[in-house]
């Protein structure tokens, strides 16, 4: 690296160095990560430039550091990121919706990509998402939302919807109630048969049901 670059500049490309390194050497969730003084060597920087890099990593939950025992990659469903931007960038209720607005579009192409596909459709969990509600009159609404984005099979957006739905005042949370039996039954049933406009259009009248109970 070079000396002349700017500490912003540093750190961004220590960071990017640093993803590399745990995509290269395959480091998974839980894995260890190099010490500061081998990562220091490899990316030819001072040990200070990596310590700072890895310190702000931390506080992101990207890494997690034990006394001791090194660096480790966290899950990244513990990420901080969106509890910072919620201090910070996210503070209007306007903000709010958007990240509603944002989980929706991306559950809404889930449905579509399980709904046109034969294999996805006939997972065996909608049929027992369907039983579970019809028998017990109530489903965990966040399992079966969950369970559509992990379906559709793009480790990606699920990251992404993740995060988004770490932010505060999810819609999904707690179980559904007597008013949503019918939807949510109508729902399942179109996406299981494979009727992507009828599950979007059930899956919007639930989400507008929700925002309703909200207001």
């Amino acid at each position: 690296m070079s000396a002349e670059k700017s500490p912003p500049k540093m750190f961004v490309q220590i960071v990017k160095e640093l993803r590399e390194i745990i995509r290269v050497e395959e480091i998974e969730p839980g894995g260890k990560l190099p010490s500061e003084r081998v990562l220091a060597e490899r990316l030819g920087v001072g040990r200070s430039s990596v310590r700072e890099a890895l310190r702000s990593m931390e506080l992101l939950g990207l890494i997690e550091t034990k006394r001791g025992g090194g660096t480790f990659l966290a899950d990244y469903r513990n990420h901080k990121l969106v509890e910072v931007l919620s201090t910070f960038i996210l503070q209007e209720e306007k903000d709010v919706e958007n990240v509603h607005d944002t989980q929706q579009i991306l559950e809404r192409d889930a449905i579509i990509e399980i709904a046109t596909n034969d294999d996805l459709r006939k997972l065996p969990v909608w049929e027992s998402l369907l039983h579970n509600l019809i028998i017990d009159g109530s489903i965990e609404r966040e399992i079966l939302v969950r369970e559509l984005m992990v379906s559709s099979h793009n480790r990606l957006v699920f990251k992404i919807w993740m995060l988004l739905n770490q932010f505060g005042k999810s819609m999904h949370k707690g179980l559904s109630e007597d008013d949503e039996k019918t939807i949510i039954a109508k729902f399942l049933s179109e996406l299981k048969t494979g009727n992507p406009a009828q599950a979007v259009q059930a899956y919007a009248e639930w989400m507008e049901l929700l925002k309703k109970g909200r207001e």
